[in-house]
Formats: structure tokens, C-alpha cells, sequence
């Protein structure tokens, strides 16, 4: 049995936030979750406005936005942590969460990371996930609804956010 077969849904895992302290997504048990791996200087950064409008306009329904930054795309995220969330804030506005630098991807991918990958796989089914900004929508029981491309821009996840709240 691998580590990901034995945890049932999102909100068995614990992340670090951005400032160090510990966070139990069990906290976020009954809301809606979108966690997106990040990045500050990537094609795609631009995005964490589009995050944080959703952020805004649904978070009073129950949708917590997660930002992962990750520095294992192009070397696209090398600031510290406190860089990290000053860019995001100054640039961005950013007031979502946003957990400290994390892996994604091989050996030393984060635990909540190789379960959503194995429970969205992408594009053939590969569980790697290819870039920066790949997103997971996690319904309010916990469990994966979706995977979404970098390119999706956070705006064209509106109606499936809102049949998630709904649901």
C-alpha cells in the first residue's frame, strides 16, 4: 500500500505556510479547495490576480484558494518565502493563502501534491505535473472534482466553482 492509497481525501494533508506555521487542511473541511502550484517570475504569474478575484468573490461562499509556490519550473520561484509574499502581496494584492515553497514533483514532492496527481492525473494520465499554475479544484468533501492546464486562466473555473459551492 503507497502513502497516497491510505489517505482518503485533501483533508488529511498539513502544509507550511508561507510564515512557518503549520496548517491542517482539515481546518478547511467542508469548504471548497483550489490549490494551485505557483511561481513569481513565470509567462503565467499574472494569474495570481485572476486567483485572487476568485478568492474575493467566492471565498465568502466557501472557496479557499492555496498557492504553492514552487521553484522546480525553470527556476521561476527563487525568492525566499518572505520575498515570496511580499511580491504576491505588492504586485498582486494577494490576501488567498499561500504555503511556502514546495515541491511538486519527484522525490521530494509534497505528500498532498502526489495524491492529487494520482487522483487527477493530466494529459495520458502522467501524474507529474508539467508547469507552474496547475490547478485542483477539491470539492467539499475533500475529494478531487478536477485538474486544470497552466493555461487555463483562473476566470474560466467560475462555473465549476460555483457547482462546487453549490454542491
Amino acid at each position: 500500500m503507497t502513502e497516497t492509497s491510505v489517505l482518503h481525501s485533501a483533508y488529511d494533508f498539513e502544509a507550511t505556510s508561507i510564515t512557518g506555521q503549520s496548517v491542517h487542511l482539515s481546518d478547511y473541511r467542508g469548504q471548497v479547495l483550489l490549490i494551485v502550484n505557483t511561481a513569481s517570475a513565470c509567462g503565467f504569474t499574472p494569474q495570481y490576480a485572476g486567483l485572487q478575484a476568485l478568492h474575493e468573490q467566492y471565498g465568502g461562499q466557501g472557496l479557499v484558494v492555496l498557492g504553492f509556490p514552487c521553484n522546480q519550473f525553470g527556476a521561476q520561484e527563487k525568492g525566499s518565502d518572505s520575498e515570496i509574499a511580499s511580491f504576491c502581496s505588492l504586485n498582486f494584492g494577494v490576501r488567498f493563502a499561500l504555503m511556502a515553497k514546495t515541491d511538486v514533483n519527484g522525490a521530494h514532492a509534497h505528500p498532498l501534491f502526489r495524491w492529487l496527481t494520482a487522483q487527477a492525473p493530466g494529459v495520458l494520465g502522467t501524474r507529474a505535473i508539467k508547469w507552474n499554475f496547475t490547478k485542483f479544484l477539491v470539492g467539499r468533501d475533500g475529494q478531487v472534482i478536477r485538474r486544470y492546464a497552466p493555461q487555463d486562466a483562473p476566470a474560466r473555473l467560475a462555473q465549476d466553482i460555483e457547482a462546487a459551492l453549490a454542491g
